[in-house]
């Protein structure tokens, strides 16, 4: 990792705590691979949730105010109201068609199966977080899903590096933030 060893990134992350690792994963080794590739799973694991309960907890807030698509939805043949007011959001995903679920469910496996076998893999020296381009896939006109607007191709080694930790700091506060909404 370009930041430097996870003391320093833990003290770059939290200055107040430091490196705190009660149960030992930091020098664990998972699936007798060795630490680094253990580090890495761990680094892009918690790097893709923080990023799941981001879009997650915008997504709650957004549902709770009401605001939704302005057509109504179609789905196993049968048209559904346009909105259903009062619905929390679970109760929202409940009143979703079961074709629409299993559409979104393989959609994120998609994603999911294409991240760990497309590129370097993160325990195998690739940069956890990193999502791997579209490029092997014919006819196609799918944006790279870790820097769509390209935005990150034209920073400098230090703005991306305070990036990375802003978005950890940040995915680790949504992730409690949408298991408080959740609870």
């Amino acid at each position: 990792m370009a930041i430097g060893s996870k003391e320093e990134l833990a003290a770059k992350l939290n200055p107040a705590i430091g490196y705190f690792d009660p149960l030992g994963l930091g020098s664990a080794d998972f699936w007798t691979q060795g630490n680094e590739a253990t580090y890495g799973f761990l680094r892009q694991a918690e790097i893709k949730h923080g990023r799941v309960a981001m879009a997650a907890f915008v997504g709650f807030i957004v549902q709770s105010n009401g605001i939704h698509f302005p057509f109504p939805m179609v789905g196993g043949g049968v048209e559904q109201a346009m909105y259903a007011p009062g619905l929390t959001p679970p109760e929202q995903w409940d009143a979703l068609p079961f074709v629409s679920k299993c559409q979104i469910i393989g959609f994120i496996g998609f994603l999911e199966w294409w991240s760990e076998f497309a590129g370097t893999h993160y325990m195998r020296g690739g940069v956890p977080g990193k999502f791997p381009e579209f490029k092997d896939i014919p006819l196609h006109s799918i944006p790279s899903l870790y820097d769509p607007a390209g935005f990150h191709k034209k920073m400098t080694p230090e703005k991306s590096e305070q990036g990375l930790l802003k978005e950890i700091n940040n995915g680790r506060l949504a992730m409690i933030g949408i298991m408080g909404f959740l609870a």
